[in-house]
């Protein structure tokens, strides 16, 4: 095992949606979907769902820093969801939505914040990581087991395809 791994927590809306896309990167070595951005401890999918527990729906990504950057992980973060739109994506709406940078340490802090500079009315938190829950084991590789549901179908499917025109090369 290549103890060089990196870890990566991004919330970009559902994160069912967020793991099918990262899951797919060269790279990216594990997700896990979880929570956090929030103050609930130990929070649930009902709390974090109800938006009673503040935090927001993420993915750990763990990933080979000697096969892809934190910097292109974010161009990917960037163009996968929509960094301007307050606590909402699409039909998924509230603060469990939001589109959230939890950076690990200053250098992931400085490149975060130099990228959403570059980005017109980007509304993205970008918050230390405090503490990260993971989800309950249903919502793991939920698009894989329920693709034909048809939230994965009309929401997942075709940002998906978004991700294999825009980054052909970076798929695995």
């Amino acid at each position: 095992m290549n103890n060089n791994l990196e870890t990566a927590i991004f919330g970009t809306g559902c994160f069912w949606c967020t793991e099918a896309i990262f899951k797919r990167i060269k790279g990216v070595v594990s997700t896990e979907v979880g929570y956090s951005g929030g103050t609930t401890v130990n929070p649930s999918y009902e709390t974090v769902s109800g938006g009673q527990a503040g935090h927001a729906e993420v993915i750990k990504i763990t990933f080979n820093p000697e096969i892809i950057s934190f910097t292109k992980l974010l161009e990917v973060f960037w163009n996968v969801h929509d960094p301007t739109s307050l606590n909402k994506q699409g039909n998924d709406m509230g603060t469990q939505y939001r589109s959230i940078i939890l950076y690990v340490n200053k250098g992931q802090r400085l490149i975060a914040e130099k990228a959403k500079a570059k980005i017109a009315g980007a509304v993205t938190e970008i918050n230390k990581l405090d503490k990260f829950y993971p989800a309950e084991d249903y919502h793991s590789d939920y698009y894989i087991m329920n693709k034909n549901q048809p939230y994965c179908s009309l929401v997942i499917t075709p940002k998906i395809r978004h991700l294999e025109e825009m980054f052909m090369a970076d798929l695995k």
